[in-house]
């Protein structure tokens, strides 16, 4: 009995240790397949990790990583532990390979082993630089996926035709890229589609009346693709439609072509944006599950809408840049579940409390914008609430008088916009007292603001990346934000005083940097030029700086525009500026500078913009060194300087972009302050013989001064070849001979000055072709 027994309960553990086997194999995830771990490996070493490259794709995302870096680091590692690698657990292989934002950089084609792993389900490679390849046609091998995203990954060229062979495709998402061609019928047979995103393209003609087709489709984004011609009726078919967005593209439809909409009573977003409906839908009151609603930029006119008063669902609403006119009626405060307020810029006016927009809404709005209407808000300085907490407050040009007092338990803001008002004396103590963890963008600009109500060491707002306190009456010294976040730091136009300290150099993520129009003195920290690598704009304009220019530029590959100008600054240009070749401005003018004229710019291959005048230049212009020198130069001045010699006819034969004529294509060049904010250049020129700032500089702004120096002999006849010339200036030189009837080439000439030179012989008659001219000086 007990050797039985033994037996059995020997048996019986053998049987739980085998069912505990196998239950546990059965269980534990195979090791992937050898021919997917090498596939993968090939992939990744066919492409490279760009994490220092500049372009967006590659940089723009603060969560991006590698997720390849780790992959081959074990050869027998089980490539399903993978980062971004998901496989099925019962057979092993590849379903899901997420690698966006993951740096990576190179070009992507058929015989791509990417193209191996044919039992994926879901690829996403979006947020890298595929660096302008096409999507292969080798993506016809994973006929097994149901989501595809490829967006800002820098791909180009047409949607192939073999994608849209991938008949499974739930969802695909080819937005923010360089997709060209027009958009194939064939996207119409994807009957399984249930999101489509080919926002941000460059699309031609129309929409193919097959998207109908997509009975399925929940959400359809088509966003500023260059799409024209009228919006295809069939897509009325879409009668599950949850999201349309159809903004800015060139649709010929006019509001009641779009009726359709009308019908997609499913719809709870809808963006029509800058599509130029002119008036508002009148079926917009069908859509009652509407929660967002954007038509911006539709050059709306009239009062303010009341149909839209009766979407009592809506969370989001936006109807900036438009035509609209008269009081915001008080039935907008009715839309009980609003969070998200856009009105900005339109012709709304008449007299609002302020407060109203905390009192009557009964959901608390996250986001409001009333700015540049012609709207007068009042403020109720005893209004002291805590229940509402917004997350962005932009009150531009309301004709605000003062501070807002409520904004004192305002802790959730992240955006707030007070700028171009008449908000007077000092900024109140405890708005500086307020930590706000969460504020990323200040900008208090246009105002009268005096001071501070307090003195504060640095600025407490942690995570602020945008500060703007220009045109005001400030006085004091900078105030110095958090070195470690701030990217746009512009305090321009005030009457700051005292020494650029240390801490400006510890902004490494700095965008723009603009003290210009201040009392600011003493020397230019030397690792000003070293600062940041990500800074496009230097402007210190207007101080009183001294001392040398800082030597190290050897960061400064992304700066764009320099100004420097009307301080006094002595010694000569730093040589490391050959370094910065994205910049297209550099105006030094109205200091001490004392050197020869710095040939080496010429190798700059973006500067459109060069004012070197009223400094102490000297010496010969000597000939260029190739005939590529300063290609697209649109500016110079070198006027009220010490040069001598002949004028240089040789850099004069070089400047390419000066013989062309911009007449019909009007632009503005525009500096940059970060990725997403830029404002216009501007500059100092004589006009007519009288100084005058240009705010903008347009592509027809093409001038040459080259006044009160010391040159002499003949003035070049390679000057009428400058066929782009408006403004010209010789005056007070040395010059002699006679003026050339080739400058009546010059036929778009404003203004010409030869006076006060030695110039002898007749005006030539020639010179009466030159119907613009207004200006002409040889006395």
């Amino acid at each position: 009995m007990g050797s039985s027994w033994s037996f059995f309960t020997f048996m019986y553990l053998r049987f739980l240790l085998f069912f505990f086997q196998l239950t546990s194999s059965s269980s534990r995830q195979p090791l992937c397949h050898e021919v997917e771990h090498h596939a993968l490996i090939q992939f990744k070493e066919s492409l490279f990790i760009g994490k220092l490259n500049t372009r967006l794709g590659v940089s723009n995302d603060p969560s991006a990583y590698s997720k390849t870096a780790l992959w081959d680091l074990e050869e027998n590692s089980d490539c399903c532990s993978w980062d971004g690698v998901e496989c099925n657990e019962d057979t092993g292989y590849v379903i899901k390979l997420d690698l966006s934002s993951s740096y990576l950089y190179g070009s992507i084609n058929s015989t791509s082993t990417l193209f191996h792993l044919v039992h994926l389900q879901w690829l996403s490679l979006a947020n890298n630089d595929f660096s302008d390849s096409n999507i292969p046609s080798g993506i016809m091998n994973l006929s097994r996926l149901l989501h595809l995203n490829l967006s800002n990954s820098h791909f180009s060229g047409q949607i192939p035709t073999e994608m849209l062979e991938l008949s499974n495709l739930e969802s695909i998402d080819l937005s923010h890229n360089s997709l060209q061609g027009i958009i194939p019928s064939s996207l119409g047979n994807l009957t399984n589609l249930i999101y489509l995103d080919l926002s941000l393209n460059k699309f031609g003609g129309g929409l193919p009346t097959s998207i109908g087709n997509l009975a399925k489709l929940k959400a359809m984004h088509i966003y500023g693709c260059g799409l024209s011609g009228q919006v295809p009726s069939s897509l009325s078919n879409l009668t599950q439609l949850n999201y349309l967005d159809l903004a800015f593209n060139q649709f010929s439809s006019q509001s009641s072509s779009l009726s359709w909409i009308g019908k997609q009573t499913k719809l709870t977003g809808l963006d029509l944006s800058g599509i130029n409906l002119g008036e508002i839908p009148f079926w917009l009151v069908n859509l009652t599950h509407l929660t967002y609603l954007i038509l911006n930029q539709n050059q709306l006119t009239g009062p303010f809408p009341s149909q839209i008063c009766n979407l009592t669902q809506l969370k989001y609403l936006d109807l900036a840049s438009n035509q609209l006119q008269g009081p915001i009626p008080n039935s907008i405060f009715e839309l009980n579940n609003l969070e998200n307020l856009y009105l900005s810029s339109n012709n709304l006016s008449g007299t609002m409390e302020l407060e109203m927009f905390l009192s009557k809404f009964k959901i608390s709005l996250s986001a409001l914008d009333l700015s540049s209407n012609r709207l007068s808000l009042l403020t109720n300085p005893t209004v002291n609430t805590s229940s509402h907490k917004f997350h962005l407050l932009s009150l531009v040009s309301c004709n605000l008088h003062s501070f807002p007092n409520f904004l004192r338990n305002q802790d959730q803001l992240h955006e707030l916009d007070l700028s171009s008002n008449y908000i007077s004396g000092e900024i109140p103590g405890w708005f500086f007292n307020l930590s706000l963890p969460s504020l990323r963008c200040l900008n208090l600009s246009h105002n009268l603001f005096t001071g501070y109500d307090q003195h504060f060491a640095v600025l407490p707002w942690t995570s602020l990346i945008y500060l703007d306190l220009s045109f005001n009456q400030l006085q004091g010294s900078l105030p110095i934000p958090s070195t470690s976040i701030a990217q746009v730091y512009v305090v321009s136009n005030n009457k700051l005083s005292g020494k650029i300290q240390s801490w400006i150099c510890k902004l490494n993520f700095l965008y723009a940097l603009d003290l210009s129009n201040n009392n600011l003195s003493g020397k230019l920290p030397q690792c000003l030029g070293n600062s940041s690598r990500s800074l496009l704009m230097l402007n210190l304009q207007n101080n009183k700086f001294h001392g040398s220019i800082p030597q190290t530029f050897m960061n400064g590959t992304k700066l764009r525009m320099i100004d420097l100008s009307n301080n006094m600054l002595r010694g000569k240009i730093p040589r490391s500026l050959a370094n910065c070749t994205m910049l297209e401005f550099l105006d030094l003018g109205n200091n001490k500078i004392s050197d020869t004229f710095p040939s080496w710019i010429g190798t700059l291959p973006k500067l459109v913009v060069l004012n070197l005048h009223s400094n102490r230049f000297h010496g010969m212009i000597e000939d260029p060194k190739s005939d590529f020198e300063f290609p697209k130069l649109q500016i110079i001045d070198l006027s009220h300087n010490r040069f001598t010699g002949k004028l240089p006819s040789k850099y004069i034969e070089c400047w390419n972009a000066m013989k062309i004529v911009n007449e019909s294509q009007l632009a503005y060049m525009m500096k940059a302050a970060s990725d997403a904010d830029f404002y216009d250049y501007s500059v100092t020129l004589v006009n007519k013989g009288i100084d005058r700032e240009y705010v903008k500089i347009s592509n027809m702004l093409v001038s040459v001064y080259l006044s009160n120096n010391r040159f002499e002999g003949e003035i070049p006849a390679s000057i009428s070849i400058l066929k782009g010339l408006r403004y010209l200036d010789l005056s007070n030189n040395n010059l002699v001979g006679g003026i050339s009837s080739s400058l009546c080439n010059l036929t778009v000439l404003e203004s010409l000055d030869l006076s006060n030179n030695n110039l002898s012989g007749e005006i030539p008659p020639q010179l009466v072709k030159l119907t613009p001219l207004a200006f002409f000086n040889v006395s």
